[in-house]
């Protein structure tokens, strides 16, 4: 079990280090760069903001009725602030980039295994392609440009959408909500969401890849390995979402 792991790592560690190269034409790489954003990030949109929304507005109703019930007075500006506070450091960034993981995740594995099992990638080897730059390094740089950008929808979404509870809820006033939201938060926590979003992004693009790149089998070690990808990579995630608290919280 061990070798195995070690043997995948280096794997891994090797078709990073094909993919990370300068593309052998500019011209192709931006075609299917401009793809993949449509792919992997337009595509995206719709999920991350009805998710954001709602949540979001769960997160409003949560802290309101924690403060509420609190034995000590807090001001219901607070709402806000705590909102917007949640969303930046842990559901923005951490949650989105799972079910990102998901979707995303899956859509790697699946469309590079199928080129695999259809010998597809072999084709591109013989004709003196570098197949893992040509098909993987698209999706890293895609992914880490377009992801930090739905993560900044998300925020925003989500902070609306704890706004929309508050009018629907009469719970607190928009004033007081929007009083919080103004409120100060250190810089820190901004920097600390984006750094995640980035490495969360590098993740998403490289793990599914390097399931889908060394599939062997047919269409159902296809669907395996997809379905191995994206657990691997959310538990990459959490494992760096630690490692990085530590490093820039502490």
């Amino acid at each position: 079990m061990l070798k195995k792991f070690f043997t995948a790592v280096g794997e891994y560690m090797m078709l990073l280090g094909k993919s990370l190269q300068k593309p052998q034409k500019m011209r192709v790489f931006w075609k299917l760069f401009m793809r993949e954003i449509n792919d992997l990030g337009v595509n995206s949109f719709g999920l991350v903001v009805f998710t954001s929304i709602f949540v979001g507005a769960v997160v409003a109703i949560q802290m309101f009725n924690n403060f509420d019930a609190s034995s000590f007075p807090i001001p219901p500006s607070f709402v806000g602030y705590a909102t917007k506070a949640v969303l930046v450091l842990e559901f923005a960034p951490t949650i989105i980039s799972l079910i990102l993981a998901g979707k995303v995740g899956s859509y790697i594995a699946s469309s590079i295994g199928t080129m695999r099992v259809s010998e597809q990638i072999d084709a591109l080897d013989i004709m003196g392609v570098n197949s893992p730059n040509f098909l993987i390094f698209p999706k890293i740089i895609a992914c880490m440009l377009f992801n930090p950008l739905l993560i900044a929808i998300s925020i925003v979404f989500g902070i609306s959408g704890g706004y929309i509870a508050g009018i629907l809820t009469g719970n607190w006033t928009t004033n007081d909500y929007i009083t919080g939201i103004q409120m100060y938060m250190p810089n820190l926590f901004i920097y600390y969401a984006f750094t995640k979003t980035i490495v969360f992004a590098f993740i998403i693009a490289t793990v599914p890849s390097y399931f889908g790149y060394f599939v062997k089998g047919g269409s159902l070690e296809v669907g395996r390995a997809s379905t191995q990808a994206v657990v691997w990579t959310m538990v990459f995630i959490i494992i760096s979402e630690l490692i990085l608290t530590q490093l820039i919280l502490s």
